[in-house]
């Protein structure tokens, strides 16, 4: 395809689209240094990133709970569903999940979870994976199903789908609203 491109003064990616139907045994690519010792700039990459998740790990330790809930609802008002009478949130990253569920159940009574998954996973794996992960018992997992895949949309998934938590009250996602509304409306810049 580089060859093409240079070839035709094209982008590689014009000419990915123009072939994409093209069968081909394509060429191994160059991962990097054969099995041994690490290249010394990967070694300072992963000394730093090190570092990064100590301090991280540190400066975190000290979260109070309303640390807890305005992350929450910063993160709910950038993922979260904004339909009345349900607080609901889908994600594939484990971590933001658990944070929403660790701010509901603090909050509020959460006892509902509905699994997304994309065609050709397998569901029973998925449920216990995200059971695991979030601590919701497997029985109280309703409905997952299967999409079917639309490649022109998705090209990656998540090997276990995407958990959707949802909370069906009208009364806690109208407090959860209101909170967000409060927040943000302390930087509304005059117009």
């Amino acid at each position: 395809m580089a060859e093409i491109a240079e070839e035709l003064d094209v982008s590689r990616s014009s000419v990915s689209v123009w072939v994409r139907d093209v069968d081909f045994v394509p060429r191994p690519r160059n991962r990097g240094h054969p099995a041994g010792p690490k290249h010394p700039t990967r070694l300072r990459k992963e000394a730093q990133i090190e570092r990064c998740r100590a301090e991280a790990a540190e400066w975190g330790s000290a979260f109070s709970n309303r640390e807890l809930a305005m992350f929450c609802l910063g993160l709910y008002a950038g993922e979260g569903a904004k339909t009345d009478g349900r607080v609901s949130m889908a994600n594939t990253n484990p971590l933001l999940v658990r944070a929403l569920l660790a701010w509901l159940r603090a909050e509020f009574d959460i006892d509902e979870s509905r699994l997304y998954l994309h065609e050709g996973l397998d569901l029973r794996a998925a449920v216990t994976h995200w059971s695991a992960e979030l601590g919701i018992p497997e029985a109280q997992f309703t409905r997952p199903y299967r999409a079917v895949a639309d490649a022109s949309v998705r090209s990656t998934k998540h090997r276990f789908g995407c958990v959707t938590v949802a909370y069906s009250d009208a009364l806690v996602h109208r407090r959860v609203m209101a909170r967000i509304e409060a927040i943000t409306s302390r930087f509304d810049i005059p117009g």
